[in-house]
């Protein structure tokens, strides 16, 4: 099959009725594989784990920040291609699947905030510091806020895909802040990466890195989490154009009658 041929065959889950056919029919196993990599990833990282030596069992809130971090990024990552592809190619499954996403962004930044708070009290000191990466992830939080309150307060659908979109673009500057703001900035309380990094994965590099013990457990849980995400985003966005039809049936039936 050509690339042209296989683009094509991609499109097609533009068309609302292939994609919730599609979705309808996958769903089960996203839900089943996520729930099983959560139940395994955090019975085992909370309860088979030792303690950290510096950080005693603090530690073992990774389980849920790393994960939740990750897939708050990833998912404004994931809005803002949709949204690209509703401004190039105005398919409306793309724009209702970045609308779907941010609920789901929103409550993982929520998780990541809280649990980075707890973990910060501890070790730091404080709940909250104004650092360079807490602080992007917090405007990264508001623009979710924002994203969603634009598109309930725009009433024509194609307007609100349109201006969400304009705001997707600007908000995934903090996105791309958020992952590497440690990078850009060498001062604040947050460290580096000690988890997505090749070095660390495999171990070829000399930077402090989760031990194994701990990193197993975790890999776990953010396959767990980003299995849940799919499944989210594939509920969700079959919702809206439920609630996209459901919308257009009644404006019709006022029509008519």
């Amino acid at each position: 099959m050509t690339i042209a041929a296989r683009a094509n065959t991609l499109w097609e889950y533009a068309n609302p009725r292939k994609f919730l056919a599609t979705s309808e029919r996958i769903l089960p196993f996203f839900w089943i594989t996520s729930a099983l990599c959560l139940m395994v990833g955090l019975v085992w990282g909370f309860f088979f784990t030792p303690d950290d030596y510096k950080q005693g069992s603090t530690v073992k809130i990774i389980y849920l920040h790393v994960p939740a971090a990750l897939m708050a990024i990833n998912c404004w990552l994931m809005m803002l291609v949709t949204s690209l592809i509703w401004l190039v190619r105005r398919h409306h499954v793309s724009a209702l699947a970045a609308r779907a996403a941010a609920p789901v962004g929103i409550v993982m930044t929520l998780i990541a905030l809280a649990t980075g708070a707890i973990w910060g009290q501890p070790m730091w000191g404080t709940w909250w510091a104004w650092d360079p990466r807490l602080t992007s992830f917090l405007i990264l939080f508001l623009f979710y806020l924002g994203y969603v309150a634009l598109w309930e307060a725009i009433e024509d659908p194609d307007t609100a895909a349109d201006l969400t979109s304009v705001l997707c673009l600007v908000g995934s500057v903090f996105a791309i802040l958020s992952r590497y703001a440690v990078n850009f900035w060498n001062q604040g309380l947050h460290q580096g990466a000690s988890v997505m990094r090749a070095g660390a994965i495999t171990g070829t590099d000399t930077e402090e890195k989760v031990s194994n013990i701990f990193f197993y457990p975790l890999l776990i849980c953010i396959i767990g989490f980003v299995l849940l995400f799919i499944a989210l985003i594939l509920y969700r966005t079959g919702t809206e154009i439920r609630a996209r039809r459901v919308k257009a049936l009644l404006a019709r039936e006022r029509v008519g009658g």
